[in-house]
């Protein structure tokens, strides 16, 4: 017969066995949350990683950029450093040249035309050069420059052929120890102020003073040569 203690016995299986399914219920739940909280962790592992290496990716090429601007700016200042140098050199070299030739012809010594043709040569190549580089105030010095050694190489040319060579050796004298070895220190200065090697407050008044010099001068001197050549013809 079914009695009692059976019934009780059974209602006691159905506890036990309902504890049990609420048990493996939270066995369940509590194994996917570890698992979500791991994958949700290795995912945020990942994406902070990917991240990270996103902002160290940019900052080495942000600093590479950096680096390359600042090799850009030195090469190019090194290159208008070089290009003065040479321009400052053959200016140099061709004043010489051309009041060497002066000396060697009052001493009656022969003069070899090819020295000064080949300074005035290197002159113009690097002028040339340099007017497509030089800022506008120190062009403007150059190309003054540049016509007052023009001025300086048909003195040479016209001294065998003046009709009065004292007055000519000595205008010539004048010409290359004066106003042109002015000319030529201007352009130095000059050169050396746009590099920023040298500085003086008051150089622009300076400059364009020293400026209108050699441009009268050279242009006092030029009319002279023009009429002794008009003479001689």
């Amino acid at each position: 017969m079914y009695g009692r203690a059976d019934a009780d016995a059974d209602a006691a299986l159905v506890a036990v066995g309902g504890r049990a399914d609420e048990l493996g219920g939270l066995v369940d739940v509590t194994t996917l949350a570890v698992a979500v909280i791991s994958v949700g962790g290795a995912l945020g592992g990942t994406l902070g990683g990917t991240v990270l290496s996103q902002r160290a990716n940019r900052e080495q090429n942000r600093r590479a950029d950096l680096e390359r601007e600042r090799e850009r700016h030195e090469q190019a200042i090194q290159h208008r450093r070089d290009l003065y140098a040479r321009l400052n050199t053959t200016a140099r070299a061709y004043r010489v040249a051309a009041r060497d030739a002066v000396e060697a012809s009052q001493r009656g010594e022969s003069v070899e035309p090819a020295l000064l043709d080949a300074a005035k040569e290197a002159w113009a190549d690097e002028y040339s050069q340099a007017q497509m580089a030089l800022a506008r105030d120190v062009l403007d010095v150059a190309s003054a420059l540049n016509k007052a050694l023009g001025v300086g190489y048909s003195v040479v040319k016209q001294l065998p052929g003046s009709p009065d060579p004292d007055r000519a050796y000595q205008r010539a004298e004048r010409w290359f120890s004066g106003p042109l070895s002015d000319g030529v220190y201007l352009l130095r200065v000059t050169l050396r102020h746009d590099l920023g090697v040298e500085t003086e407050p008051h150089f622009e008044q300076t400059r364009l003073r020293m400026l209108t010099t050699l441009d009268d001068a050279r242009d006092d001197l030029a009319r002279l040569l023009a009429t002794e050549r008009a003479r001689a013809a």
